[in-house]
């Protein structure tokens, strides 16, 4: 059955009850953890006033994606993705019970958020790996562009939403109020998944066959696939170019635009609208046709956006830049998704989608490392614009491989 476009194929992957179970507990979930993500930014910033330290606390959430992500698509693929979601939920609702403790106690220094941190990098790893799994096992193959469209849309909605609510919550509950939301909205979420009914994934049998053979059998698979090695790549150099402006966002709100927590919610939630919109689009096309060159030229306007974004003093140009910076990481990021969820084979998928999670999760701290340590000393703006400057000729070079990689990664589409 062709897949249909528009409202109707957004309608039709709601009409799967596993599909809709997990999206509605979801989606609350996520706002309240962009309510926690912006308040642990702002609180690193309130406590050390360095953007060194914005990057060491970025890194410190993304760098175990770096290690572990291929470790964890394998165990995916062995697994059952459901259960593993479930026990990184659990990890979750300890992660924000443990905020929220030590900063309404008045505990909080900047090393136990570094602690704490990285221990949500560890669960979030394996949670991020198994969730790519479990979306695509909620819909038949056909749907499976417009159920990732929707599911980008949901998490890019809650960029909006969720730091707009923290800008109003930590005025006046200070940044353990957005702690405690987030306790409660990953417990919801926990709940849900216990009405899921999913069988469990049939798996070939692996012999003696260990862990870190399945890894390098994936690597080996990516290597030799001509659409999914050269898209991985560029979302490569995106992750550690562009990526880390997103936690270098507190920096920008205190430094250049003279703000405190209200102007980061402005800058996050536009940031948010952007990739949201970009979300809302890419599901509304419910097809991978054509999200090739889609994800080509929203390089350049990823390009523009930070240049304009790097450009002013003035918060409110800064947010108009924003919207599209988000527009533009989200079509690149949520296009790249789509593509090679479509090309990928199924024995292959939980391992691949780690490589994935290891690129759009792992390697932006690397980025916010460099960058942050950089940015101490040139400052952000002369910073991001030179990473504009490197991106503009890595995108001038990735022109030559479009057509070859639209072929290999939308040949089921064309």
């Amino acid at each position: 059955m062709p897949s249909p476009a528009g409202l109707a194929a957004i309608i039709r992957v709601f009409k799967h009850r596993n599909y809709a179970l997990y999206m509605g507990g979801m989606s609350p979930n996520l706002i309240t953890v962009w309510m926690q993500r912006l308040a642990v930014g702002w609180l690193a910033w309130e406590l050390t006033n360095s953007t060194t330290w914005l990057g060491v606390i970025a890194a410190a959430d993304l760098l175990p994606m770096l290690f572990l992500a291929p470790i964890a698509g394998a165990i995916t693929d062995r697994g059952v993705p459901l259960t593993l979601q479930k026990i990184c939920q659990m990890m979750a609702v300890l992660h924000s019970l443990a905020l929220a403790i030590f900063t309404l106690g008045g505990w909080i220094d900047i090393w136990i958020l570094l602690f704490l941190t990285i221990a949500h990098g560890l669960a979030h790893t394996l949670h991020s790996t198994s969730r790519h799994a479990i979306i695509p096992a909620t819909v038949p193959r056909e749907d499976m562009s417009t159920a990732i469209g929707v599911d980008s849309s949901l998490f890019n909605a809650s960029r909006f939403i969720g730091p707009a609510l923290a800008g109003l919550v930590i005025p006046f509950a200070g940044v353990g109020g957005t702690f405690v939301a987030n306790v409660v909205g990953s417990t919801l979420f926990l709940g849900t998944m216990y009405f899921m009914d999913m069988a469990p994934p049939n798996r070939e049998s692996r012999g003696r066959r260990g862990i870190l053979f399945d890894v390098g059998e994936s690597l080996l698979y990516v290597r030799g696939h001509v659409g999914i090695c050269p898209l991985l790549l560029i979302m490569t150099a995106v992750s550690i170019l562009f990526r880390p402006l997103q936690d270098m966002l507190p920096g920008f709100a205190g430094d250049v635009f003279m703000s405190d927590a209200v102007g980061l919610a402005w800058l996050t939630s536009a940031m948010g609208l952007g990739a949201m919109g970009s979300a809302v689009w890419i599901a509304l096309r419910g097809r991978v046709s054509g999200l090739t060159s889609a994800v080509v030229y929203s390089f350049v306007g990823l390009i523009v956006g930070t240049l304009g974004l790097v450009s002013t003093s003035a918060l409110w140009i800064g947010v108009i830049f924003s919207v599209l910076v988000g527009f533009a990481l989200n079509t690149m990021s949520t296009g790249t998704q789509a593509l090679v969820q479509s090309a990928v084979v199924d024995s292959f998928r939980g391992r691949v989608m780690g490589v994935y999670t290891l690129i759009y999760r792992g390697t932006p701290a690397i980025g916010a490392l460099a960058l942050g340590g950089v940015a101490e000393v040139a400052g952000l703006q002369w910073t991001f614009a030179v990473a504009a400057a490197v991106g503009t000729l890595i995108w001038v070079v990735m022109q030559a491989r479009r057509r070859s990689m639209r072929g290999a990664l939308e040949h089921e589409n064309l």
